[in-house]
């Protein structure tokens, strides 16, 4: 959470639909994969409404507040409870599947460490690649390296090259989105690789993130909001 957001973000209040990214068309037509491109760019998602699926609301129940850790005055929003319910963490799982099966997703790219818990479930059921996103030295073999400002210092994506292709279409995963920073590494780190990214994916957002919003341009699609306190 102590991430700064050194990325362009922009909210859209304005928009009234909880907007799906459009189906991808094929690679070989340009001129097809430039206007899907198009729309995509333009797409927007909201925090999904408890009221609209009431799996939201068993999401947001099951996930415990941590007050003060892992410093003074964060309220940290720990996952590993929803973990222990295997029928909610399904439904959670679900829901990023039915938002992607039949969109043309190439790949799914997780954020170390807690993308890599959602990521690959998501990336088998919509017959999908899945590429770890992980922090310095962890990846034997060549790697592309992409860094990013912290609130006291910078940290580091890095991915194996040859991982995705170009013009490849991904979506990527993280559990959580606080600033955006480490979803804005991401995004620029596929980029660079020739990638596309269509949207980026989170259990959880700052209330800030159940209007429209963007980072780097992409949508971001959040399920629950976090809590500042245990119910």
């Amino acid at each position: 959470m102590g991430e700064e957001a050194s990325c362009n973000t922009v909210s859209v209040m304005e928009a009234a639909t909880n907007a799906k990214p459009q189906p991808q068309q094929p690679k070989e037509n340009g001129r097809a994969a430039a206007a899907a491109a198009a729309v995509v760019a333009e797409a927007t998602a909201p925090v999904a409404e408890a009221a609209a699926d009431p799996r939201l609301q068993g999401i947001s129940d099951a996930i415990r507040v941590v007050p003060h850790f892992p410093k003074e005055g964060i309220m940290f929003n720990d996952i590993t409870t929803l973990l222990l319910r295997p029928g909610v963490f399904k439904d959670a799982v679900d829901l990023f599947v039915e938002r992607y099966r039949g969109m043309g997703i190439d790949a799914v790219a997780g954020i170390e460490a807690r993308g890599f818990i959602f990521g690959p479930a998501i990336a088998l059921a919509i017959g999908a690649k899945f590429i770890p996103l992980r922090k310095p030295r962890k990846l034997p073999g060549e790697v592309i390296s992409e860094k990013y400002v912290l609130e006291y210092g910078t940290d580091c994506l890095e991915m194996h090259v040859g991982a995705i292709e170009p013009a490849e279409h991904v979506i990527i995963v993280d559990d959580l989105v606080a600033t955006g920073g480490t979803l804005c590494a991401a995004i620029r780190l596929l980029e660079r690789a020739g990638a596309e990214v269509v949207e980026c994916a989170c259990l959880i957002g700052l209330p800030k993130f159940k209007n429209f919003y963007k980072l780097n341009g992409k949508p971001v699609y959040v399920l629950v909001e976090s809590r500042e306190s245990d119910k």
